[in-house]
């Protein structure tokens, strides 16, 4: 239970890689979320990956809210491809906490880690997921399942405008 004073803690799940006029869409539904599940700001919790995650913190930001990190391992931030490396490090600038959880390479393991911990900070789960079954354990259907499973109120939005970027070479 949200202590009375305490903003609720939101935790983020969601595809990385959308597909251009998919961020507007993505951003207008979080902040609807948002504002319906908590009458005040809320506190994020986030890995901040390209994509939904930082879409969340800047719609979490622009209503007057606070975020935290989680990040899977120290090469974390070499993995990000630009352009969302620079906004990678302006949102972390912003952070109020940065989380490590020790591992020193990005991989599934890693992942699944920072999945755990974010779960384990947060009241409740938003996912911006089109219900598309992941391709491995870090995905988000499985973070949503692991939410769910834990008795973490879940909400799973994919506007109709929204679009994963396709990733064929």
């Amino acid at each position: 239970m949200v202590a009375e004073h305490s903003p609720l803690r939101v935790g983020i799940a969601g595809h990385i890689h959308l597909a251009p006029g998919s961020e507007r869409p993505i951003a207008d539904a979080l902040r609807v979320e948002l504002d319906r599940i908590s009458d005040r700001p809320v506190h994020g919790v986030t890995c901040l990956a390209a994509g939904t995650d930082q879409i969340f913190a800047r719609v979490v930001l622009a209503t007057g809210g606070t975020y935290e990190v989680i990040l899977p391992a120290l090469d974390y931030r070499d993995t990000i491809v630009e352009p969302s490396r620079a906004d990678f490090d302006e949102l972390l600038a912003r952070a109020t906490r940065v989380i490590h959880t020790g591992y020193r390479h990005s991989d599934t393991a890693a992942y699944l880690a920072a999945n755990r911990e974010l779960l384990s900070r947060a009241d409740r789960l938003v996912a911006v997921w089109d219900g598309i079954p992941g391709c491995h354990a870090a995905s988000t259907d499985r973070t949503v399942d692991e939410a769910r499973q834990r008795g973490i109120p879940t909400t799973v939005l994919w506007p109709a405008e929204a679009r994963r970027a396709d990733r064929r070479p």
